[in-house]
């Protein structure tokens, strides 16, 4: 890492899938400054390439300037922009005998034995990944309904295909995703799945994967309160116990549709610079991904960060664009607040709030442990109570599922005097007036 600290950072190097502090960041880049990052897939390419340990090959981190641990980074993300042309995805089933307690991450040949075995690609289907060393079957999932999706050159909308075409693509698979030159991961398209055949998809893409790093080595995908779970009592090398788990992890894979081209996160730093990574790009996705996999693609991103000293927010805090936001949640017209002060006038209400919209981020194994967390951060950061943010994300917001089985956001109008206090109103403001 240099000393001096650049306006831009271009980034195109990847981790192993494990998000290690120890590990030497790119950067810095200035708060205020730039990242422009060429992403690889996530989910099925890392997951059928079991030199890979964490389910994705997400950025290698960039050090923010002055960032310590308790400040905030603000993420704007200025653009979004998929190369693949094609990919493959569906539901996923794990393969027993082929990992160590956990497929997403330790990978076991079932053939040699080794662990994390290097690969090599023969043929098409899902037996074509093999063992370098021994030319065992080491693929450690295969679906249980899957596709093979052409995206159109407007970058509008996407096509399944039928088995001819999966076949074809699945003969060149890195040029057919675009896989970056440094990229490790097996294109999954290899796997050449045809289960549904001229369905229609709408493209918005988004990153499933943006976030800071943790402060102590976790696989990529677990660094989230619901995948991090499974680290609990395992039996590799990245077991964690739940103290542990919730000290450490920054919810950086979120899976939320809404972290997209035009929106804000605003996410905790634990570790000096910070460490802003990103990656796993899908072409699109309904509230809860509840296939467990969508779209994986490529692309190019570019994003601006800004420092907070001293927010103290224990998750990501994310400010959607205004059309993304729950009807209850957004801000309120001159209309609207002109018969708000009728009812006021009329009950001699002595002032209506000023309140703006935002999103806390809860994670958790179940979906009712990640509302109870997301409750409990923004009330934390607010100082007030849990029953106070339940009721105002009742009539002023909404709790959306961001990944099954655990990830949500809490929305509500937050009123201005908290984001005041709490240092955010400038940005809420910029965001949403």
């Amino acid at each position: 890492m240099k000393t001096t600290a650049s306006e831009t950072v271009m980034v195109n190097q990847y981790v192993n899938g494990v998000l290690d502090p120890g590990l030497e960041m790119l950067g810095p880049v200035k708060s205020g400054g730039h990242i422009v990052a060429h992403t690889a897939p996530g989910c099925w390419g890392p997951m059928i390439t079991p030199c890979i340990r964490g389910g994705h090959e997400v950025t290698k981190p960039v050090y923010v300037e002055g960032a310590e641990p308790g400040d905030a980074i603000v993420i704007r993300i200025k653009s979004i922009e998929v190369t693949s042309l094609a990919t493959s995805s569906g539901n996923d089933s794990p393969v027993e005998g082929r990992f160590l307690g956990d497929p997403f991450i330790a990978v076991k040949c079932p053939g040699c034995g080794t662990l994390y075995p290097e690969t090599v690609i023969k043929g098409t289907g899902s037996e074509a990944i093999r063992c370098a060393n021994c030319d065992a079957d080491v693929t450690p999932f295969v679906f249980t309904n899957g596709y093979t999706m052409f995206m159109g050159e407007k970058g509008d909308v996407g096509v399944t295909l039928n088995r001819e075409a999966a076949e074809m693509i699945a003969q060149n698979g890195r040029a057919y995703m675009k896989t970056p030159d440094a990229s490790v991961q097996n294109p999954i398209v290899t796997f050449a799945p045809h289960d549904l055949v001229g369905t229609i998809a709408r493209m918005r893409p988004f990153l499933g994967q943006l976030g800071t790093t943790p402060s102590r080595p976790i696989p990529d995908s677990h660094n989230a309160g619901d995948f991090g779970s499974f680290l609990i009592d395992a039996p590799h090398e990245y077991v964690s116990t739940q103290e542990e788990l919730d000290t450490h992890r920054t919810d950086g894979h979120m899976d939320i549709s809404r972290v997209r081209a035009g929106s804000v996160l605003i996410c905790p730093v634990k570790v000096p610079g910070g460490g802003v990574y990103l990656g796993d790009m899908h072409a699109m996705q309904g509230d809860g991904e509840i296939a467990g996999h969508t779209a994986d693609v490529a692309g190019i991103v570019h994003l601006e960060v800004e420092l907070i000293k001293g927010l103290n927010n224990a998750g990501p805090i994310l400010l959607p664009n205004v059309e993304d936001l729950p009807y209850t949640a957004k801000p309120f017209t001159a209309e609207e607040r002109l018969a708000a002060q009728k009812i006021a006038d009329k009950w001699n209400v002595p002032q209506l709030e000023e309140s703006l919209p935002v999103s806390f981020v809860g994670t958790g194994p179940t979906l009712n442990a990640a509302t109870d967390n997301g409750l409990e951060r923004a009330a934390a950061l607010f100082d007030v109570t849990v029953p106070e943010i339940m009721n105002r994300a009742t009539i002023t917001g909404s709790i959306e599922i961001g990944r099954h089985p655990g990830v949500v956001t809490v929305t509500f109008l937050a009123p201005e005097s908290y984001l005041k206090k709490a240092q955010l109103y400038d940005l809420v403001k910029a965001q949403y007036r």
